[in-house]
């Protein structure tokens, strides 16, 4: 885990979040899904935000509880999950503008990449793909983003590749880019650079190149995800990525180390721009320094998209002390409100979270605490452990590890303003 910037049960939520300026601004987010998907108190099974629906994680399972005999089949029938949160807020397959896929085994990568290609045909969404440690019961899980206008849907594709194969490089919306996962590695040989910083500035390159195809630049992104394995040293991360981006302005970010990624890459960044430049802009509590590589919060029109954060104590003395999830999380909740009220916002205008679990064992107790923070519509949510577990031990100045790890999504609709 990392820490301040860095960066479920069934079904695992993953859900962005939106709530846009324009056509349902000014009613409430509401729950949907809750018919069709087991939910509890903790999170909603998918939010209706207005102008964009998010769906939850699927996994596998047939609403009977079974699990398909093959891979293939388990990748379509989470695919069909999906599809009906989605049907549930009355849109159509085609209305998905974005999915994560979270796998506990790589080598099933190249049966997602046909499945997704007969399941959505010419009309792929964008897509991020990374390999995790344990998701909560299933070899393979799916969310989702759907626009609920397709005015100004388009996809955008790079010249190498193949709009029957390939999922686009990027989706644009009316208001916003969704950014496939870009990863270190040559997009046609697949080749993977020697160098760790060779392989962080091919990545960047290209996730550049899908942001201008669209006619936006870096200075739009709102939020990234940096995804990397152990062999890539975050200081060579950090180091190459400060040089993309204005100190100080930098996109809200979520840097996450996974277990595997497509193809053998070991980086890949995937992201969320604003297309009208005006509507972005960088939140920072007062007792944060401007960092080079992450601003804590950034406003997309009415959505706040926020950095990770854990239970890192801010100060001359900081660190992570406490020693068991459920205090960290206490901890992470105030970092957390720092943002927020710097936002001029508060728990309950919340609408998504995605958590980091160094074991996925202490989500009861995590939900414990969690549950108290939230509004009576609550946060839709992904829970994964991304890596194996840490040992448990104090370094020499009493620092813990961090064994969780929380960033948000915010919306304000018209009548907060």
């Amino acid at each position: 885990m990392t820490n301040s910037y860095s960066g479920a049960w069934r079904p695992l939520l993953a859900c962005t979040l939106a709530f846009s300026s324009t056509t349902a601004a000014q009613n409430l987010p509401r729950a949907v899904g809750q018919k069709e998907v087991r939910g509890n108190a903790v999170y909603s099974p998918g939010v209706d935000a207005g102008d964009y629906i998010y769906v939850s994680g699927q996994g596998p399972r047939k609403p009977d509880g079974s699990l398909p005999a093959s891979f293939g089949e388990q990748v379509k029938q989470a695919l069909d999950n999906v599809h009906v949160i989605v049907s549930s807020a009355g849109l159509t397959n085609e209305h998905i503008v974005y999915v994560q896929v979270y796998l506990e085994d790589m080598k099933g990568y190249e049966e997602v990449d046909r499945t997704f290609a007969e399941y959505f045909g010419n009309s792929q969404p964008a897509r991020a793909a990374l390999g995790v440690a344990r998701t909560a019961d299933s070899p393979i899980e799916i969310n989702a983003v759907a626009v609920r206008s397709l005015e100004g849907k388009e996809p955008v594709y790079l010249g190498y590749q193949n709009a029957a194969k390939n999922a686009p490089a990027g989706m644009l919306t009316r208001e916003r880019l969704f950014i496939s996962s870009m990863a270190g590695s040559d997009p046609v040989s697949g080749k993977v650079p020697e160098d760790a910083a060779a392989q962080v500035d091919l990545a960047l390159d290209r996730m550049h190149e899908a942001v201008k195809a669209a006619g936006l630049e870096f200075a739009n992104v709102v939020f990234v995800n940096p995804y990397l394995t152990s062999a890539i040293p975050g200081r060579i991360m950090n180091e190459r990525y400060a040089r993309r981006f204005e100190f100080g302005n930098t996109p809200a970010r979520a840097t996450i180390q996974v277990s595997s990624l497509p193809g053998g890459a070991h980086i890949e960044y995937t992201a969320v721009a604003v297309r009208n430049l005006t509507q972005r802009k960088a939140i920072r509590p007062k007792n944060m320094p401007p960092s080079p590589t992450a601003s804590p919060c950034v406003f997309a029109g009415d959505t706040l998209y926020c950095s990770a954060k854990d239970g890192f104590i801010p100060g001359p003395h900081g660190g992570v002390y406490a020693t068991t999830t459920q205090h960290q999380l206490r901890q992470t909740m105030r970092n957390l409100l720092d943002n927020l009220e710097e936002a001029d916002m508060k728990f309950d205008q919340v609408v998504a979270t995605n958590v980091y679990l160094d074991n996925i064992a202490d989500l009861p107790g995590f939900d414990q605490v969690y549950a108290q923070y939230f509004g009576p519509v609550t946060p839709a949510r992904t829970v994964v452990q991304q890596i194996a577990a840490t040992d448990r031990k104090a370094d020499k100045d009493d620092h813990f590890p961090g064994l969780e790890q929380v960033s948000l999504i915010a919306v304000r609709s018209q009548q907060d303003h």
